[in-house]
């Protein structure tokens, strides 16, 4: 039976995850793989496949990585009329796809900076915090005069102790996040970094606010349909 990801909820989009078992890439402090999944425990619930998908748009892989078992991953999704692929993978898709651009250990140190980029990029994810902003600064430069938006996902840690350096620590507290209890970003935090980026069009966020004044629902954001839909726009001319 299918599990409705709680942070879609009412936004328009559903999510698949077509394979079986963990992520491989295990990038650190992913959701997914940390034991608070919506999808515990994974074993039973993978795959996770919507079946009435009329009216929302599917964003394939909230867990896992649609480069992982690729053609497993086409094959099960290409019934869905829309559709866009999450991957951390610099590895097109025809249709219109997300790439994480700073994954894993990179988080903090470099960036998959394509060039030339994809037709079918819908945009680049940033995983962003306070201490990393030249690099998102760096990849915002590259991507954004390439015409690509870039949406900064700010990182929460469900390790409390050791993630956050000693004079950040102001921008973090402990709170619940959809489910779970995190140390994430505070609004302060957050403005803090987006003013870096207020004059920039194509620069967003992933969440209209973050932080404790703000809402995580995917309701209240609108990126990924936004994009979607001028990616299809772009691809049919």
């Amino acid at each position: 039976m299918y599990k409705e990801n709680p942070k879609t909820a009412g936004s328009g989009i559903a999510c698949a995850i077509p394979q079986k078992g963990e992520c491989p890439m295990h990038c650190e402090d992913c959701f997914f793989q940390s034991g608070r999944s919506y999808l515990e425990p994974l074993v039973e619930n993978l795959p996770n496949m919507p079946a009435d998908t009329e009216g929302r748009v599917v964003r394939v892989n909230d867990g896992n990585d649609s480069n992982v078992e690729r053609e497993l991953v086409l094959a099960r999704t290409k019934y869905y009329r829309h559709k866009f692929y999450n991957t951390s993978i610099p590895k097109a898709f025809d249709e219109p796809w997300v790439l994480t651009i700073n994954p894993g250990n990179n988080t903090d140190k470099d960036f998959w900076a394509l060039d030339p980029v994809p037709k079918s990029l819908m945009f680049v994810r940033f995983r962003a915090n306070t201490w990393n902003v030249a690099l998102a600064a760096e990849a915002v430069a590259h991507y954004t005069s390439r015409n690509v938006p870039v949406v900064l996902t700010f990182m929460a840690y469900f390790k409390f102790e050791g993630n956050v350096p000693k004079e950040h620590v102001t921008f973090y507290v402990k709170r619940k996040r959809t489910a779970n209890e995190y140390l994430a970003i505070t609004t302060a935090g957050w403005r803090r970094v987006m003013q870096v980026f207020q004059d920039n069009p194509l620069v967003h966020s992933c969440g209209k606010i973050e932080g404790e004044k703000g809402k995580s629902g995917c309701k209240y954001c609108g990126n990924c349909l936004r994009e979607y839909f001028a990616t299809t726009e772009r691809l049919r001319t």
